[in-house]
């Protein structure tokens, strides 16, 4: 399955495993994907690049047989073309990487391209939307960070939104077929501002998995947040 394929002008629900019970991780991946989820999202963690360390591609080869939906590996890496192709291999469907990494954009894109993967390009709130304008052409999905990287259960940044809206109008503008992502406090408020901003795709970790009604309503209030969709 590919990202590409999946609808531009619908919600589409990315539950990040970083809050999920690490000790039932498989059975964890296999209930948002029975709730209704729409892709696995990943967090790598590099202990340089954001101040915290998570898990290496042994853990995703480990929980691919328990999922078939896109495995959505966001690398929050200072040299991400190092590790980029072992997560391909372990069955990663998505890489995305940040623009303030140390590697090339262009050659990074052109080997996920090339490994058989999907790409995505991602941006810290520090930098300013334009700095992914250039690959907006050779990526399928950006994602903007609405916290800082490095852990989970932050409060969303509302004065990301305009930087959500500054990347759509820029990807309707030249119509691109793009996904529009963000990852930090979405919950079935914030989603909302994300989506009235113009972003689609929702990582949401606390939020589904340890939501107290559970993922299947966790999920669903988040995909009722389309209706304010900015397309």
């Amino acid at each position: 399955m590919k990202i590409r394929d999946l609808a531009y002008d619908k919600i589409l629900v990315a539950p990040s495993i970083l809050a999920s019970d690490f000790a039932k991780l498989g059975e964890e991946i296999k209930r948002v994907d029975e709730a209704g989820c729409d892709m696995i999202h990943l967090d790598i963690m590099d202990g340089h690049f954001v101040p915290n360390l998570t898990f290496g591609p042994p853990l995703v080869s480990c929980v691919r047989k328990y999922s078939k939906l896109i495995f959505d590996t966001h690398l929050m890496l200072t040299d991400p073309m190092k590790y980029a192709g072992a997560f391909i291999k372990a069955g990663s469907d998505l890489i995305s990487f940040h623009v303030e990494s140390n590697d090339d954009p262009e050659k990074l894109i052109k080997f996920i391209h090339e490994s058989g993967a999907e790409a995505g390009i991602t941006l810290k709130p520090g930098t300013q939307a334009e700095k992914v304008f250039p690959w907006l052409d050779r990526v399928e999905m950006v994602l903007v960070m609405t916290v800082e990287p490095g852990f989970g259960g932050q409060s969303f940044m509302k004065d990301m939104m305009p930087k959500v809206k500054a990347i759509k109008d820029e990807i309707k503008k030249r119509k691109l077929a793009v996904q529009l992502q963000v990852d930090g406090g979405i919950d079935a408020t914030t989603v909302y501002e994300a989506a009235a901003a113009g972003a689609n795709v929702m990582v949401a970790g606390t939020s589904v998995f340890r939501n107290p009604a559970g993922a299947a309503k966790a999920i669903a209030d988040l995909k009722a947040a389309e209706k304010v969709l900015y397309k």
